[in-house]
């Protein structure tokens, strides 16, 4: 396994073997040791629940840990053939051959800057890492996707046994800033590559990108399940999983104020309990906006998953990370897939 883009490029039976692995760590099993072995976490983005999961994951796998963050680097530049004469001051070529000659795999973490949407489609950042890394180089969110987040996700459904065929609605939901699309993204293509029955409930010009329908449609054909849009809000109640996220327009990436304004009549995008059907569970990434993105009711009560959504981080990390180094360090994975996934 050569590094982790999306959660999609993985065989799906690699998939389940993963979210299998994450539920017997989270049950108390001991994780593999790699001692010897250094990982590269590069955080250009903030973060909590990654930061902290991932550097917990490194500790439980006896990993050297080589931590950076946007503060303690130069400015990055990452165009071809640009006259830097700007503020940045180190460009990706450089920057990632070197940092991946101190460690043995590379984790980064960059969201989409909102600067022109072929740079953030083209996921820019990421891709520069992955083409000049000697090392595998595991996105921990780029513009486009967030694998592990997507993988904790997989693991908390698949925990609380929801059916692979369960609805399960992402829902829009009105936030003061404009937001990047890699949860959203991965969300439904997960569900999709599950078998679930998702609905992409939105408003109208606020559907996701053109290829990731097309993505979750065929993952949905593949595993048997269904995939649609809607701009229907109460597309959640007859559903078995609501997950709220927001995220910007395609038709006003990066002007702030214009989507301001076209959002000024979408207050009411928010989860409350009378968007959630009965036995209806609730998911979050986080962090989240109370009252604004999900009533209290919501998030405090039963429903909620949120808080198993983030310990799952923890959990699914260690297991992709575990089997990934596995190869790297010359022994076997401790996954158990069936004979004709290709790890």
């Amino acid at each position: 396994m050569n590094g982790l883009y999306k959660l999609a490029e993985l065989d799906v039976n690699l998939v389940e073997a993963l979210t299998d692995r994450a539920t017997e760590l989270r049950r108390g099993a001991t994780p593999a040791r790699f001692e010897g072995l250094a990982l590269g976490l590069l955080f250009l983005a903030p973060s909590l629940r990654t930061q902290a999961s991932m550097q917990r994951a490194a500790q439980l796998l006896g990993l050297d840990l080589v931590q950076l963050t946007s503060s303690s680097m130069w400015g990055l530049e990452t165009s071809e053939g640009v006259v830097m004469d700007s503020d940045a001051a180190e460009h990706v070529r450089e920057a990632a051959p070197v940092l991946s000659s101190y460690v043995d795999a590379l984790c980064v973490r960059s969201f989409a800057r909102f600067e022109t949407l072929a740079a953030d489609l083209a996921d820019d950042v990421f891709q520069g890492f992955v083409q000049h890394s000697s090392v595998p180089v595991v996105s921990m969110e780029s513009a486009l996707w967030h694998p592990l987040q997507a993988l904790a996700d997989r693991a908390t459904l698949d925990q609380i046994k929801v059916s692979t065929r369960a609805k399960l609605v992402l829902t829009w939901t009105w936030h003061p800033r404009s937001l990047p699309h890699a949860v959203a993204n991965s969300t439904v293509c997960m569900a999709a590559q599950r078998g679930m029955d998702v609905v992409l409930a939105c408003p109208a010009g606020w559907e996701l990108h053109e290829d990731v329908l097309a993505q979750a449609r065929a993952l949905a054909e593949a595993s048997g399940g269904s995939f649609e849009v809607s701009h229907d809000p109460d597309a959640t109640k007859d559903a078995d999983i609501v997950y709220a996220k927001s995220w910007s327009s395609l038709g006003s990436w990066g002007d702030t104020a214009g989507e301001s304004f076209k959002k000024l009549e979408l207050r009411s995008w928010q989860v409350t309990p009378d968007s959630l059907g009965s036995g209806a569970r609730f998911m979050h990434c986080l962090p989240v906006r109370r009252n604004v993105v999900v009533s209290d009711a919501v998030l405090d009560g039963p429903a909620s998953l949120v808080l198993r959504q983030a310990e799952n981080r923890l959990h699914a990390q260690t297991a992709l990370l575990e089997h990934m180094l596995s190869s790297t360090a010359g022994c076997e994975s401790p996954l158990k897939i069936h004979a004709e996934v290709g790890a």
